[in-house]
């Protein structure tokens, strides 16, 4: 089905994130200042701009405040490694080096903010305010020594932010977005286009594809070699000992079942429930009359869209009887789903309509039994694992080799191919512990314990790094089979649409081939679920009566734009859409602006960096 997205732009400040950026940067629990105070022998900046420096604090600062943005936005921690793969550590250096550029600016112009500035900025800042509301001095120093900054550093820093804010707004602020280029941009935004598509199907073709030969596949193999050769890959050896590997070994008694069991009866006897929607009225009035029109024939469906309400706002899910109060016993009653009301609810008069009934469920001490020994067997044997942690550490700093962990610690020991980046890894190579410890194992490292999401503990060594190599034939033909079935079938699917699309062409109908699919109107942003974006960039480019063969991944369909329909240039959404384009279009020009004249600061103050410098701030995070 096709969808249609319409995300109206925000409005952002202009200048105002330079001084946010630097608070933030300074004041958050975190941010910085912990074990960050010594690089290189001393060194207190990674480079200048004409006199300005930018010190090594305020860059570790900076890194740091990005690794906890993008940690706290992946759901998982984020070394300084993996940043510096995404590019963070050069955006960072590029934004100070744009900061120091302008404060030179200032500082050759003269331009600087006044005392009371300054003060006027701390005080209102929420981060120093005390219990009772206001300005608090002690609440200020805390605030500071937490971040391991003395007040005249901030202060000076605070100054010079304020100094960049007013340089800034000079140079990036007052630009207006030209008409013409609004009304391009809204035009081109705001236009809807309608179009009839046809997606084939094998079932679509006159004859079924045939079966290939043992000739075709190894044909096939030999042809398509690049798609068939296995990665380059780390061989490692691991030593392994995992929670199911010695669960059966951990004793359980009955008594501590039974008692398990007890703690939990309400996962095992369950009574009988109903999954209910409750549509309340303001009042009891208001609820008969809904109730007749119901019994009238009208949809509960029309009921629930006339209160404004969506059938998610008022499902009460799978509930008992008590929890219905008053109108459990009615709604318990009814041996089938239907509706009852008006009844009373915590939120006033209601109708409830009961869509299924759950039977009541019992599962015994005996039938529960096996699945909690299991439960706790496995934690005993978590726990036993994670008292062995320590002696295997200690004989793998002793020397101790991985075979002989296995013999000592009853471990596993086995070896496999690691490829960093595969799409489904198994075994071993499917817990992200491993994984992680294996992408960073480089020849020479020792084995460590590794300490696996369920509990299991695990150890690696690099044996060699394996080139790539094709797959034999006898090894990969179940992947050339289904490779060249695929390209079988999308082959002949594509010299089916465009005989389709001739015959269209020559008069006739669309639909006489099939089950086409007619979207009405979709903006730019829209997509189709299961097509390429080809049909979309297609879509915008066609004239109307125009048709084209679309093709991609599993896809095959013969698409015909039907109608262009322009932007609306009247109303109420088309005035929001046209503000929102015009503030983005002055956003840029400012932004543009700005670097512009950062960049030209940098050239003419002239940059200097220290590299060895910033590798040590670097190492810092290692």
């Amino acid at each position: 089905m096709a969808k249609d997205h319409e995300d109206t732009p925000r409005k952002k400040g202009k200048g105002s994130q330079i001084i946010v950026y630097g608070l933030m940067a300074m004041l958050v629990a975190g941010l910085g200042g912990f074990g960050i105070t010594n690089f290189s022998g001393g060194a207190t900046a990674i480079g200048r701009v004409g006199e300005r420096e930018i010190t090594t604090t305020k860059y570790a600062r900076a890194l740091q405040s990005e690794l906890q943005a993008m940690t706290a936005q992946f759901g998982t921690n984020i070394t300084l490694s993996q940043a510096q793969q995404l590019g963070v550590d050069r955006r960072v250096l590029a934004g100070l080096v744009s900061q120091a550029a302008l404060d030179n600016a200032a500082a050759q112009a003269g331009l600087s903010v006044g005392d009371q500035a300054v003060a006027d900025q701390i005080v209102k800042t929420p981060a120093f305010q005390g219990t009772a509301g206001g300005f608090d001095r002690e609440t200020y120093r805390f605030a500071l020594d937490r971040a391991n900054l003395t007040q005249s550093e901030f202060e000076a820093d605070l100054r010079a932010d304020l100094t960049r804010q007013l340089l800034t707004g000079a140079v990036a602020g007052g630009f207006a977005a030209p008409d013409a280029a609004v009304d391009s941009f809204y035009n081109w935004v705001a236009e809807r286009r309608g179009f009839s598509l046809l997606q084939l199907t094998e079932g679509d073709l006159a004859s079924p594809l045939p079966a290939p030969t043992e000739d075709d596949l190894k044909a096939y193999h030999e042809a398509n070699i690049a798609r068939f050769t296995a990665p380059e890959a780390k061989r490692i050896t691991y030593v392994a000992l995992l929670p199911d590997d010695i669960a059966g070994d951990q004793t359980v008694e009955d008594e501590t079942l039974r008692r398990l069991y007890d703690e939990r009866i309400d996962e095992f006897v369950q009574p009988e429930k109903r999954l209910v929607e409750r549509l309340v009225y303001p009042s009891q009035a208001e609820a008969e009359a809904a109730k007749a029109r119901l019994d009238a024939g009208e949809s509960f469906e029309t009921l629930v869209a006339d209160r404004d309400l969506t059938l998610d706002d008022i499902d009460l899910g799978d509930v008992a009887e008590g929890d219905l109060g008053a109108a459990g016993a009615a709604i318990f009653a009814l041996e089938g789903p239907g509706v009852v009301g008006p009844l009373d609810s915590d939120f006033g008069p209601a109708l409830f309509r009961m869509n299924a009934i759950l039977a009541a469920q019992e599962v015994s001490f005996d039938e529960a039994k096996p699945d909690l020994a299991v439960e706790i067997q496995t934690d005993a044997a978590r726990r036993a694992i994670a008292d062995k942690v320590d002696a295997i550490d200690d004989s793998l700093a002793g020397g101790a080799t991985l075979e002989d962990l296995a013999k000592e610690q009853g471990m596993t020991l086995a070896t496999l191919d690691f490829v960093a980046d595969d799409d489904s890894p198994e075994g071993m190579a499917a817990y992200p512990k491993f994984r992680e410890a294996a992408t960073a194992l480089a020849e020479g490292d020792f084995p460590e314990a590794v300490l696996l999401d369920d509990g299991g503990v695990v150890a690696l060594r690099l044996e060699e790094i394996v080139p790539p190599a094709p797959i034999p034939f006898e090894t990969a033909r179940p992947a050339v089979e289904t490779a060249w079935q695929a390209d079988a079938l999308a082959k002949s699917l594509a010299e089916r649409a465009i005989e389709i699309k001739a015959a269209v062409e020559g008069g006739q109908s669309l639909g006489a081939f099939g089950i086409v699919e007619r979207t009405a109107q979709i903006a730019r942003e829209g997509f189709v679920e299961g097509a390429p974006p080809a049909l979309m960039e297609a879509v915008f480019v066609m004239s109307p009566g125009e048709l084209r063969v679309i093709e991609g991944p599993g896809f095959t369909g013969v698409l015909r734009l039907d109608e262009i329909t322009a932007a609306e240039t009247e109303g109420e959404d088309a005035q929001t859409m046209r503000e929102a384009l015009a503030l983005q279009i002055e956003q840029a020009i400012s932004q543009d602006a700005l670097a512009i004249f950062s960049d030209a600061m940098t050239k003419d103050a002239g940059l200097v960096l220290d590299q060895a410098v910033i590798n040590a701030v670097h190492a810092n995070f290692n």
